[in-house]
């Protein structure tokens, strides 16, 4: 009877530095975004998001505030060692977010919007993926 070893890989060292430079884009793009749809008066934040003029308020700053909760999630966890597993779950979390803007842009015929949506929703799911199994945070 032949026994296997199974050998755990390390992840590279290019892939640990391609998963913090693609967590600090999105943290940038999802901390700037959210704060903004958190904090500017409607009226200025419709010159550049139109929609936001035409969804109601209170859906507009629970974005900004699922985004900015998401932005955090993906870089105070690790950075402070305290529950780390969890910027694979805001990660995924902002993942959802973008498939739900995506769908939103769709149905209201704005299709190059969705773009965005995709890229910056398929880097976050790259982000968990990361996360959760090819190179999970431990702590020592």
């Amino acid at each position: 009877m032949e026994t296997r070893i199974m050998r755990t890989q390390t992840p590279s060292k290019g892939w640990h530095i391609t998963r913090w430079i693609l967590q600090v884009l999105l943290v940038l793009t999802f901390g700037m975004a959210g704060f903004m749809k958190l904090t500017a008066p409607i009226a200025e934040l419709a010159k550049q998001m139109p929609w936001t003029a035409q969804v109601p308020v209170g859906l507009a700053r629970f974005i900004g505030g699922a985004e900015l909760a998401g932005a955090l999630g993906l870089i105070v966890p690790m950075l402070t060692r305290i529950r780390p597993a969890l910027t694979g779950l805001a990660a995924s979390g902002l993942a959802l977010v973008m498939a739900l803007a995506a769908g939103f842009h769709l149905v209201r015929g704005e299709a190059p919007m969705v773009v965005p949506s995709v890229v910056l929703g398929a880097l976050a799911c790259l982000v968990a993926w990361g996360r959760a199994k090819k190179a999970p945070v431990c702590i020592k």
